[in-house]
C-alpha cells in the first residue's frame, strides 16, 4: 500500500497548531465534564447512574443521552479517561469535518442500537463512544493512506487493539453491547466519511500538474474543505 506524504506546510501551519490544541481541550473539556458528574454523584448521593440505559424499556430509552455520562465507580471513570481523551482528540484534530457529525452520531448510535440488542439491566459509561472513535480513527486513516492519518492507526491499534475483545460477552458485568454498537457505527462513519477531510500531499515535479492541489489552507483561514485529490 502506497502511503502519500502530507505536505509540511499543511499539517506544520499555525492554524494546525491551533486546532490541535482546540481539539485537546475540547476533549478535556468534556472528560472534566464527565469528572464533575461523578465527583457530584458521589459526594451528595444522587444515584445518577438509575438515569443509564434500559434496553427494551421505553423509559430506558432516556439513557441513549445520559448514559455516556454516567460511570458506576471511580475505576471505571478511570478507566474511560485516557481513551477518550485520545479519541477525541484524534477525531476532532484529523478530521474537523466529520467529528462534527460522527461524535453525535455515534453517542446517540451506540445508544439506540445497544438499547435494541442489550441484555434487560441497566448500562452506563461513555466506552461505547470510545469504541465508535477509535473504530473510526482506526479505519478512516488506512482508507486515506496518508503518513499523518495511518500513524495514528497505528499508535491506536498498538495502544487499544486489545480493546476489540470488549466488543465479546466475555464478562457479564460488562456492557458489550454498546461497546459493539459503537464499533460497528465507527467502521460504518469511517466509510461513508473517507472523502472528508482529506490531507493536502506532497507533490512532485514528475507528476500531472493538473493534480496538484490549488489550495493550501494558510495561518488566517478557519475552513478546511480541502478539494479531494484526484
Amino acid at each position: 500500500m502506497a502511503l502519500h506524504k502530507p505536505d509540511p506546510r499543511f499539517i506544520h501551519s499555525k492554524q494546525a497548531r491551533k486546532n490541535f490544541r482546540l481539539a485537546l481541550k475540547t476533549a478535556l473539556v468534556f472528560t472534566g465534564i464527565l469528572w464533575t458528574i461523578f465527583i457530584v454523584d458521589e459526594v451528595f448521593g444522587l444515584r445518577l447512574a438509575r438515569f443509564g440505559l434500559r434496553p427494551g424499556s421505553v423509559m430506558g430509552l432516556a439513557g441513549v443521552i445520559t448514559a455516556p455520562l454516567l460511570h458506576g465507580n471511580f475505576s471505571h471513570l478511570l478507566s474511560n479517561t485516557i481513551p477518550l481523551v485520545l479519541s477525541m482528540t484524534a477525531t476532532l484534530y484529523l478530521y474537523p469535518r466529520s467529528s462534527i457529525r460522527v461524535i453525535p452520531i455515534v453517542w446517540l448510535g451506540s445508544g439506540l442500537l445497544g438499547w435494541y440488542i442489550g441484555r434487560p439491566s441497566l448500562h452506563i459509561g461513555v466506552s461505547g463512544l470510545i469504541y465508535g472513535l477509535l473504530a473510526f480513527v482506526f479505519v478512516s486513516g488506512i482508507l486515506r493512506r496518508d503518513m499523518r492519518s495511518v500513524s495514528v492507526s497505528l499508535l491506536v491499534g498498538f495502544l487499544y487493539g486489545s480493546m476489540v475483545w470488549g466488543v465479546l460477552p466475555t464478562r457479564p458485568q460488562m456492557s458489550w453491547e454498546l461497546h459493539l454498537s459503537g464499533a460497528i457505527l465507527g467502521v460504518l462513519l469511517a466509510l461513508f466519511y473517507r472523502n472528508w477531510d482529506r490531507t493536502p500531499i506532497v507533490r512532485y515535479d514528475w507528476e500531472d500538474d493538473d493534480s496538484v492541489p490549488e489550495w493550501y489552507p494558510q495561518d488566517d483561514d478557519e475552513d478546511f474543505d480541502l478539494p479531494d485529490k484526484r
